[in-house]
């Protein structure tokens, strides 16, 4: 009798699956093999998969001629304040909403839950005027504020929240133990694993963001990293070579933080797929 590991259709479905994987993987092979050749050789026909010879002269040029180090420190900066910022407001409004009784509970609920509808593009303009009324455009506040309102965040950890027990924290808090304590000391260890895959996913999404950070500096040391690949052209033309080399020096920490917390994503990628 086959095994199910033996059976054509395994068969077909793991070549299908390599073959899915190969059509994912070359964009970024290409990236990495373009940025290894010299400018002339990134537009000859036919085209060569196999730089010859492979040579570092973009990336040198990159890191010696922009600024890529400040977009690197102004990327780092502005990620971990929307993480650290949006977890934070997250918990904290999914464990009011989740575990403490107060009068307008369901409506404020609603309403967060209508923030999924309004599109992002409809509030660029109002944010825009904004920080510039409060002096905040060409600023890391202004890249940051606007970024920590995520109503997503909120839903799944309220979605969590919803499946621990009142008793729980009715224990902790005939024990003495307030708000805080319940969430930090008890809530959130419970729920490390979503806490994790959600910091990780927030990072790669802000660190890649390019659209409002694009509209709000406008000056080139206060550019993150996606904005500042813009910067990289020449005005003689488009230096294919250039372009990748800064693609690939701006996805690096991206790519590094997710084979590292690999597993981690996994876990909350497993456990949020099992929210009503």
């Amino acid at each position: 009798m086959k095994t199910l590991t033996s059976s054509p259709l395994a068969w077909v479905s793991r070549a299908l699956t390599i073959l899915l994987g190969c059509v994912w993987i070359f964009p970024l092979y290409w990236a990495i093999n373009t940025s290894l050749m010299a400018e002339p050789n990134t537009v000859m026909r036919p085209p060569s998969f196999i730089p010859r010879p492979p040579t570092l002269e973009e990336f040198d040029f990159i890191i010696n001629h922009s600024q890529i180090i400040r977009w690197y420190f102004n990327s780092v900066v502005t990620t971990l304040a929307v993480v650290i910022f949006v977890l934070l407001l997250s918990l904290m409004g999914a464990y009011a909403l989740s575990q403490v009784r107060f009068r307008g509970k369901k409506a404020l609920y609603i309403f967060i839950l209508a923030g999924f509808m309004i599109p992002y593009a409809t509030n660029v303009i109002p944010l825009y005027m904004l920080m510039v009324k409060l002096k905040m455009s060409n600023t890391y506040w202004g890249i940051i504020l606007p970024q920590l309102v995520n109503p997503i965040a909120v839903v799944i950890y309220k979605q969590f929240f919803d499946q621990m027990p009142l008793e729980m924290s009715d224990a902790a808090k005939m024990d003495g133990a307030g708000e805080f304590r319940v969430l930090f000391r008890i809530f959130v260890p419970l729920n490390l694993a979503i806490t994790w895959a959600l910091a990780i996913i927030l990072s790669i999404w802000t660190w890649n963001n390019f659209f409002w950070p694009y509209i709000i500096e406008n000056t080139t040391p206060m550019m993150t990293i996606p904005v500042g690949i813009t910067q990289t052209q020449s005005s003689y033309g488009v230096h294919f070579g250039r372009d990748m080399a800064t693609a690939v020096l701006a996805a690096i920490p991206t790519v590094v933080l997710y084979v590292v917390f690999q597993r981690r994503v996994a876990q909350g990628v497993a456990i949020t797929s099992g929210i009503k």
